[in-house]
């Protein structure tokens, strides 16, 4: 027990201990959640995803202590692959964007394939790329589950009874483990990692698969798509520092770092 703490412990960005237990218990719970509530299928898919997020969080950092080579974003692992070379994000490149295809193949009809896997796969990683400040990913998560959650089901009108009633468990299976790890991922005591992160992401993106049509899903996915390339090449943290309002959301409930208010 204490060698597996010792295996989720990680310093933050302000060099407090925290523990990815957190997010190891949101994959958890979100996995739960959508099995009780939405389908076994979408649960089985949502725990290969935690699962393919947490073995990166525990075994890239070993193997860089270990000093073997280790690649870094989205250039980084597709670099690795085209050498010949499988590194746990590059698993998740792969694995991740198939779990998302096979549960968007087995989702009620009507459906498209791509434009829904896809979707899903997008928001995964997009959750990933926001969990660099204690809150934010959980922020960027809950506000969208939430709207998901709330909108009257004649939305997409073509979607299906089942279709939409299972998008809005995904969004509450998203939206309520993050609510309840907000006060502990702001306080510094946890963070969600890569096996938290990549679930809620994926679980919010179904949702949103679900819940509209494909008109807005294709524009979601378009800015989705230009985010994730934007940040091969921008700070997504020094973007929100240099815009008040941005800054201030999502500095709301945190710790400081130096004894200034976020």
């Amino acid at each position: 027990m204490t060698r597996l703490r010792a295996e989720l412990e990680r310093s933050n960005y302000a060099g407090r201990t925290v523990t990815l237990a957190e997010g190891a218990v949101v994959g958890a719970a979100v996995v739960v959640l959508t099995a009780r509530h939405a389908s076994a299928v979408d649960a089985l898919a949502l725990a290969g995803v935690a699962a393919l997020g947490l073995a990166d969080d525990i075994i890239e950092p070993r193997r860089r202590r270990a000093g073997e080579a280790t690649a870094k974003g989205l250039r980084g692992h597709l670099g690795a692959l085209r050498a010949g070379r499988l590194t746990t994000g590059g698993a998740k490149l792969i694995g991740i964007p198939v779990l998302c295809l096979g549960a968007a193949a087995l989702a009620p009809r009507p459906r498209r394939l791509l434009l829904d896997g896809a979707l899903a796969a997008g928001c995964a990683n997009l959750a990933n790329l926001l969990d660099l400040r204690p809150g934010r990913a959980l922020k960027a998560v809950a506000a969208p589950a939430l709207v998901l959650a709330l909108l009257p089901g004649d939305v997409a009108a073509d979607a299906g009874e089942q279709r939409d009633r299972s998008g809005r468990a995904l969004a509450l299976a998203a939206l309520v483990p993050a609510v309840a790890a907000l006060p502990a991922d702001l306080r510094e005591h946890g963070m969600l990692g890569d096996g938290g992160a990549n679930v809620l992401g994926a679980a919010v993106g179904t949702a949103l698969a679900r819940r509209t049509s494909p008109l807005v899903r294709a524009g979601a996915l378009a800015v989705i798509a230009g985010l994730t390339l934007a940040s091969e090449r921008v700070s997504f943290s020094a973007v929100i520092d240099a815009s008040p309002w941005l800054r201030r959301i999502d500095g709301l409930g945190r710790r400081p770092v130096d004894g200034t208010r976020p």
